[in-house]
């Protein structure tokens, strides 16, 4: 007998032996015998009627589920039942059954509009077109009907109406089919219309009706594999029923039953045949053609059904003639799709028994599936690491070591489902051969856990992968796969402490240092719950369960570590790495435990080691990682805080009292001092600077120590460097906790005068430290100056802290000076000017990535001066002008310095940006000296830096208005401030910036435009409206795009004929036309005003005028047919035609022109238009052009339209090209889909007959195509 594949719960079909009935279904229709079922047969069938014809039936009057139907028009009970989704559906299909039982043309008339209806058609199909017309009259009848709209419908619509339509219209069609599966579908007339109409639906070229019937066929050949599926179980349980009865002994053998099993037998192979023609047609009809759909939704239903049919009949349809559509399509362009296909063959692969079949499959097209983890989208990518780990649970010879390897990598991915997928993997892979504890034995613990090989296993992969500084983001790829391993540190700490066993190989130096690391990760994930910094999604709320879980973790990690941690720091206590990962682990405790679990001797030990490990270490991170020990148990909540309160106070009064005895020492020799006495003076300060850092040392007054020895360092000059800055590093503390003291209100009245002294003094020091010799200090003392100038700016008064206003600080010019020249001289620099590293090509690398990541720091630094108005905004112009030039190193960090400085005030930042020009384009004169070339580079780096700035200020006009019409008027008067150095008649000497100037032309409304071409007039002498030689040309240019839309702006806004346009009967549409792009939609009310449309018109943007565009294709094509004479063409006319043309449609285009905009025609403006008008004439040339080629464009567009009859106003059109592969496109690819389109043939009865074997190699390239085409993405 067959097993039984598993049924998902959309289809819930009976499996048992014997035919089960219920009043819901149809079977009552006949149940002597089966004399109303007509026979059937392979060769033509009595009755069959021909795909398209429709049975000439009752007529269309009558009553459908208890409704009238008038004047042939169907009720639509059907698609509102599945549209509100509130009714059983099971009901809803019942009570068509009986209507169609009743009359079957009348019901299945409400079935064919409930498929037009879901479609989002507003046609019906009326009764007498369902009798006399074809299912291709009926379809292109609806798409004449279609409505246009919009391109919206049912499937797509979105709100909670419409949020379960797809749902329940999928219900209504597995509930239908299941309702009938007994007679009704057999009857050769029902399903055959169904089929015929969807398969003519889904050949439509409209889009909702081809994504609807898809979705419909697909479901409904779902439903009939389901069907069978139970036939094929009956057929062999009848079978073995058969041979049970005809084994018995003559005397037993009941005659009659054996005939009623042959007749019964009979019955379910002709229902199967008959099912296997319905999918058959289905299939070809549909689905060979639908799976390369142009849309991808069509494309990704067609291979999530596939997989369906594959998974629930796998005798049937699990083999390569059905599993190549799947290969193909993986190679899709949208990850919709390409994401089906892997979901469809996971289910494939998840049981194991199908995987022999799959075997070919995996072999063909298994490095597509690795190289899907790659994907572009990360959805695809999990569920392909995820397919490939299943793809290994089946066998581990399919994935060589280059295809896991592939995998392993992504373990590091920032995107964390990627991750999460690629840790399963590899711990399927690296952990397959995990022991399994034996039940009743004791439970194996520390080094002899069965974990201790798995954790070693995990460190070795770890130093494999060489990303020792992501040990965080391993920890967190395996946590949810291996959380139980990662968190076995008792195992860990015996790895560390204990003795290897005999014949155990004990861990290397390198590899401790690793586990090391890896326990601390661990011991952070279990006690923050979140993932590591660069992968988290946002704070998640907790379930009950994982805080749970999170308390239990953190009281076991204290209970261990809390005993282990003072031993691992006396074992390790010279290692620098070892231990600053090790004292992170107090971080983590539950500090209640100590107490809890009478464990304050271990504390007392923990006290002892980090005394030892501060008296012996002078690293930074070591000392810092004591520093924050001591503060996450100096906590004042638990009862152990005296204690280590005590410890500390006793460790920083010996560290403050031999400081001070070391520094006076020091001091007293000055010159005499040995590097002996300088060291023991740097160590001491490393660890009072350390924790200074994250403790309040106010008491032991340490900044006239430090303030004694920075200022003994200017007069003497001799300061060793790292002394320096760490002194200034610990003032730099003393000053900021004064003032988190002073702001909480726990200070005397004396200590805000006290700390305005100190940092005004201390300010004045990092300034004079900004000329030092040493550039370490030099960059200590900058960053440490911004950092204060900006703590106590104007902004520490905000939120109620008036109070604070005495210690307000606004640097000087001097300061503001010095700090610019420092970011000059220090930030914008080549690269080879930083490092010149002979350490070989990687360390080189590495140092230059160190150098910029420094220098970024210190440019933010100042930019947040800027931003905060600490400095002058008008100090950014040194900084804008590097925008080009730096742009890879620091162009975002500039960008958005000018957009924080625009949204502060506009006006000054447009100032900011002009005077950056000017900068550069006087720097470009002291090189080139004012006979430069202007198509020279650094004028074009000039022009091209314009030009980013003014996209900078985005589309909205209105709001950039003043500051551009600003940077204007500065750019004018810079450009004839100094005058001509050829003497009288000569341009001015910065005449060329007004070509660098027009590049901010475009932003300048069209008023604004005039006001400032009368600006500019006011410079301009008689003589200078003359010139027209090339050194004139940048005026020339500037006032061109001035007036460029100026009078008319026809390039923004196409108000000229917007009236002579066809008005429709719905709505009118007024045409936008701009420097190429198509023309935009607008929708305007037909009596709309003249002041109205102008003050629409100027609140569009005004581009840039623009050389004559170049004929396009489209304008080069000769015409295919005449063209009305409401329009003109744009095909090059004779030159005497043009001049008549112009002649003709100037004086018109003045007429158009309101009177206002025309300025006073005075002499000099006489003069100068009429030198100006071969320009003008050409600009309005082009404007003309652009003007016809709109109207060509939209006449078109309402010629295509009226002609269809489909559509008149769609936002998205529905009519599109149906097939990607359509004809005349990829022949070489299963060219009319029928050498590659098999029958179904559902597989005879195991007890009848051997199953039949295999199908050709359909992945073969000799037997489809070469392998070139198998090789590409077919899309």
């Amino acid at each position: 007998m067959i097993a039984a594949p598993e049924i998902p719960s959309d289809f819930p079909f009976p499996q048992d032996t014997d035919t089960r009935f219920s009043s819901d279904t149809d079977f009552s229709e006949d149940l002597d015998g089966r004399s109303a079922i007509p026979a059937k047969g392979k060769g033509g069938k009595k009755g069959k009627k021909a795909a398209g014809e429709k049975g000439k039936g009752a007529k269309g009057a009558g009553r459908l589920n208890g409704h009238h139907q008038e004047n042939g028009m169907e009720n639509m009970m059907l698609f509102e039942v599945v549209k509100l989704g509130k009714s059983a559906m099971q009901s809803v299909v019942d009570d068509w059954i009986e209507s169609y039982k009743h009359d079957r043309d009348v019901a299945l008339l409400d079935l064919i509009n409930f498929f037009i209806q879901c479609s989002g058609c507003k046609g019906v199909v009326s009764g007498e077109m369902f009798r006399n017309m074809q299912n291709s009259e009926i379809i292109r009848r609806m798409t004449e009907e279609f409505d246009e709209d919009s391109g919206d419908y049912p499937l797509t619509i979105a709100g909670p109406q419409w949020k379960k339509f797809k749902s329940s219209f999928c219900e209504f069609i597995a509930v239908l089919v299941r309702q009938c599966q007994y007679s009704i579908i057999y009857d050769e007339y029902m399903m055959d219309t169904v089929i015929s109409l969807l398969t003519g639906l889904s050949d439509s070229q409209v889009r909702a009706f081809r994504h609807t019937s898809t979705l419909a066929a697909m479901k409904l050949m779902t439903a009939l594999v389901n069907v069978a599926l139970n036939l094929s179980i009956n057929m062999d349980n009848t079978q073995r029923q058969y041979e049970a009865e005809r084994n018995k002994i003559v005397a037993k053998r009941a005659n009659d039953r054996l005939e009623l099993l042959l007749q019964k037998r009979k019955e379910l192979q002709e229902n199967q045949d008959e099912i296997e023609n319905m999918m058959n047609a289905i299939f070809k009809g549909v689905f060979v053609h639908r799976y390369r759909d142009s849309i991808a939704e069509i494309r990704a239903i067609c291979i999530e059904e596939i997989g369906v049919w594959m998974k629930l009949y796998s005798d049937a349809f699990l083999n390569d003639s059905y599993l190549k559509y799947v290969g193909w399509t993986m190679h899709d362009k949208q990850g919709e799709v390409r994401l089906k296909c892997l979901t469809a063959l996971q289910g494939l692969y998840y049981n194991r028994e199908l995987n022999a079949r799959l075997e070919l499959f995996t072999s063909r097209f298994k490095d597509r599936i690795v190289s899907m983890t790659l994907d572009k989208e990360y959805d695809v990518a999990v569920q392909a690491i995820k397919l490939l780990t299943l793809v290994l649970n089946s066998t581990d010879e399919v994935l060589t070591p280059e295809d896991c390897e592939s995998v392993y990598h992504l373990v590091y991915s920032a995107h964390r489902p990627v991750a999460i997928a690629a840790g399963e993997f590899l711990f399927k892979k690296l952990f397959s051969q995990r022991e399994v504890e034996e039940e009743g034995a004791p439970k194996r613990r520390g080094r002899l856990s069965i974990n201790a090989n798995l954790i070693k296993t995990t460190v070795f992969f770890f130093l494999e992968s060489e990303l020792h500084e992501h040990a965080a983001y391993l920890v967190d790829s395996l946590w949810e796969c291996g959380g139980e391993i990662l968190k076995d540190w008792d195992c860990m700490i015996s790895l560390l402490l204990d003795d290897p066993l005999p014949g155990e190989e004990a861990l290397t130096d390198r590899q401790e240092t690793a586990l090391i690391e890896i326990m601390l990760c661990t011991v952070r994930q279990a006690a923050e719950c979140h993932p590591p910094v660069g992968r988290g999604t946002g704070k998640r709320v907790m379930t009950a369960k994982e805080k749970k879980t999170q308390l239990d973790d953190r009281t076991r990690m204290t209970e261990l570590f809390a005993v282990s941690l003072p031993p691992l720091l006396a074992k390790y206590a010279m290692d620098a790495e070892k231990v600053t990962n090790l004292l992170q682990l107090a971080q983590f405790f539950d500090l209640e435990i100590y107490t809890t679990g009478r464990l304050e001797k271990h504390l007392e030990s923990l006290m002892r080691k980090i005394r030892e490990i501060v008296e012996k270490h002078t690293d930074t991170e070591v000392l810092e990682a004591c520093s924050k020990t001591y503060h996450s148990l100096c906590n004042e909540e638990f009862t152990i805080f005296n204690r280590v309160d005590i410890a500390r106070s006793q460790l920083l009064d010996e560290l403050v009292d031999k400081f001070n005895r070391l520094l006076e020492d020091f001091l007293q020799e000055g010159e005499d001092a040995d590097e002996d006495d300088a060291y023991q003076v740097l160590s001491t300060l490393k660890r009072i600077t350390a924790f200074h850092n994250a403790h309040d040392l106010s008491q032991w007054d340490l900044f006239t120590s430090n303030f004694k020895l920075l200022n003994t360092g200017i007069e003497n000059g001799d300061m060793p460097e790292q002394i320096v800055i760490h002194s200034l590093q610990c003032t730099h503390y003393v000053i900021l906790w004064n003032l988190a003291k002073i702001s909480e209100g726990s200070s005397k009245k004396d200590d805000m005068t006290t700390l305005r002294k100190q940092m005004r003094a201390f300010c004045m020091m990092c300034q004079r430290y900004l000329t030092n010799i040493n550039t370490a200090v030099k960059e200590q003392a900058f960053t440490i100056l911004c950092d204060l100038l900006l703590i106590f700016s104007h902004q520490m008064v905000s939120g109620g802290r008036e109070h604070l206003e005495p210690l307000v600080y606004s640097p000087e010019d001097s300061l503001q000076s010095e700090l610019l020249s420092f970011i000059l001289n220090h930030v914008f620099i080549d690269q080879d000017d930083e490092t010149n590293s002979t350490d070989g090509q990687q360390d080189d690398e590495a140092g230059k990535i160190e150098a910029l990541h420094k220098r970024r720091n210190l440019l933010a630094a100042y930019c947040k001066l800027i931003i905060y108005c600490v400095v002058e905004m008008r100090t950014g112009a040194d900084i804008f002008k590097q925008y080009m030039r730096y742009y890879n190193d620091y162009g975002d960090i500039i960008k958005e310095t000018m957009s924080k400085t625009r949204q502060i005030d506009k006006i000054q930042c447009a100032k900011t940006l002009i005077i950056s020009l000017q900068q550069l384009f006087n720097e470009m004169l002291s090189d080139l000296g004012h006979g430069f070339d202007r198509s020279s580079s650094s004028f074009c780096g000039i022009k091209e830096l314009a030009r980013r700035f003014s996209l900078t200020f985005g589309l909205d006009q209105v709001k950039t208005r003043d500051a551009i019409a600003m940077l204007h008027k500065d750019g004018i008067e810079f450009a004839f401030k100094d005058p001509s150095p050829q003497g009288e008649g000569g341009p001015p000497l910065n005449l060329a910036f007004l070509d660098i100037l027009s590049e901010f032309s475009s932003k300048l409304m069209k008023q604004d435009k005039r006001t400032v071409h009368m600006y500019l007039e006011r410079f301009m002498t008689f003589q200078m409206a003359l010139q027209r030689e090339d050194c004139w040309l940048p005026l020339i240019s500037y006032r061109n795009s001035l007036q460029a839309g100026g009078d008319d702006d026809t390039m923004s806004v196409m108000s000229g004929f917007s009236s002579k346009g066809s008005v429709r009967s719905k709505r009118s549409k007024t045409p936008v036309v701009t420097a190429g792009t198509s023309a935009a939609k607008r929708k305007l009310p037909e009596d709309e005003s003249s002041s109205s449309s102008e003050v629409w018109q100027q609140s569009m943007q005004t581009p840039v005028m623009l050389s004559s565009p170049h004929l396009t294709s489209t304008a080069m094509r000769e015409p295919k047919r005449a063209r009305d004479d409401s329009f003109m063409g744009v095909y090059p006319l004779p030159h005497d035609q043009q001049q008549q043309q112009q002649t003709i449609q100037l004086p018109q285009h003045h007429q158009q022109t309101p009177q206002h905009h025309q300025p006073p025609m005075d002499y000099n403006s006489q003069v100068t238009w009429m030198l100006a008008q071969r320009q003008q004439e050409e600009a309005r040339q082009q404007q003309e052009r652009a003007m016809n080629y709109a109207k060509i464009r939209t006449n078109l567009q309402h010629a295509i339209r009226r002609g269809t009859g489909l559509m008149e106003e769609d936002e998205e059109p529905i009519v599109e090209d149906v097939m990607m592969s359509s004809e005349g496109r990829m022949d070489d690819l299963n060219e009319g889909m029928d050498f590659d389109t098999m029958d179904i043939d559902l597989p005879p009865s195991k007890n009848r007959r051997e199953r039949s074997e295999l199908k050709p190699d359909y992945f073969d390239p000799a037997s489809i195509m070469d392998e070139s085409v198998l090789g590409v993405s077919m899309f």
